[in-house]
């Protein structure tokens, strides 16, 4: 039994509920319910007032304390600057944003306590027409976030991870290797490194100007919008670091790149973008690029967590070879 399964075991038998009772000094009536078991635990806690609010317990491995500080103070930020609603980190009993679960047996894990987010997320339908003013506002609220981004002064010792070439198809990146997808043969590989050396150039080109590469969400899609009456609250910004800001694009088509109606999907997220921030004609060339490179990231992710269940392993086989035909598509438009 890996980490994570002794953990929802341990919250079964009202182990882990205690240890946050204890962190948050919550009341006895309170309960905590796990209601997302993906990257990280998400419990909501239910308190007897009525009051809602959502528990994050982190993933081993991924985020450092100042990273977590990190994304906390960015989103604190978007709320105080820029008026975009996101879920607020609330202290401990002891006053700190970030606890620490501890438990005999167990290796700790760092947990964060967030105001519960009213709203509702938009469907990914295959009805094109439903996902057309979606993807203009996802492109829209993709600009303002980078447009708080380009002024922002961060606080110091501000550190996240970095999503550039090798964060995501180097030789060392975040997420594992994409040649290490599931089902891969030798010619797979061989087309998927092409693809990647063809991604490399052109990103080496491309630049990493103020203007292109700087904090970025890194998940920017529509599963972490939340529509609630005439506003959007953007969540989970667990993955936000550096990176070209177009690389969240290429995050808002994650796992759907092989639609046939994706051009007009980048066409309506590229009117909503430029209603705030411009696009130059070569940005706009790229954009291929970037849809491209988060493709081979996410490939890796499917092959390095593959075996933790989820997502990554209902993707497996069909996933790598759909990555392989992007991959020739791609090649066959900007190789030489």
């Amino acid at each position: 039994m890996n980490q994570i399964d002794r953990l929802e075991q341990d919250d079964k038998q009202s182990v882990l509920a205690s240890v946050i009772r204890e962190l948050y000094a919550l009341s006895s009536g309170s309960t905590v319910s796990l209601i997302n078991h993906s990257e990280n635990l998400t419990y909501r806690i239910d308190e007897p007032a009525g009051q809602q609010t959502a528990l994050r317990v982190h993933r081993i491995g991924y985020q450092s304390h100042e990273n977590i500080l990190a994304e906390i103070s960015w989103m604190k930020a978007l709320q105080q600057d820029a008026n975009i609603q996101t879920p607020q980190a609330i202290p401990g009993a002891d006053g700190e944003l970030i606890q620490t679960v501890r438990m005999p047996g167990r290796e700790d894990r760092r947990c964060v306590r967030f105001q519960w987010i009213d709203g509702k997320t938009p469907e990914e339908t295959d009805q094109f027409e439903q996902l057309i003013e979606p993807f203009v506002q996802l492109g829209e609220i993709t600009a303002r976030l980078h447009q708080h981004a380009r002024h922002w002064q961060r606080p110091e010792h501000f550190v996240r991870q970095c999503w550039d070439v090798e964060g995501t198809i180097g030789t060392r990146p975040i997420w594992g290797r994409f040649v290490d997808g599931p089902g891969l043969g030798a010619g797979d590989r061989r087309l998927l490194n092409r693809c990647a050396d063809v991604v490399r150039e052109r990103l080496h080109h491309f630049g990493r100007g103020e203007d292109r590469f700087g904090l970025i969400h890194a998940d920017m899609r529509l599963a972490n919008l939340m529509y609630h009456q005439s506003s959007i609250r953007v969540i989970d910004f667990d993955d936000c670091g550096f990176g070209w800001f177009l690389y969240d694009l290429g995050t808002a088509f994650s796992f759907i790149e092989d639609r046939p109606d994706v051009p007009e999907l980048v066409n309506a997220w590229v009117r909503g973008y430029c209603g705030v921030l411009p696009l130059s004609a070569d940005e706009e060339e790229e954009i291929p690029t970037f849809i491209m490179l988060r493709r081979l990231t996410l490939l890796g992710w499917s092959a390095s967590r593959g075996q933790t269940g989820g997502l990554a392993q209902e993707l497996g086989e069909p996933f790598s070879k759909v990555t392989c035909i992007l991959a020739s598509q791609y090649l066959d438009k900007f190789s030489t």
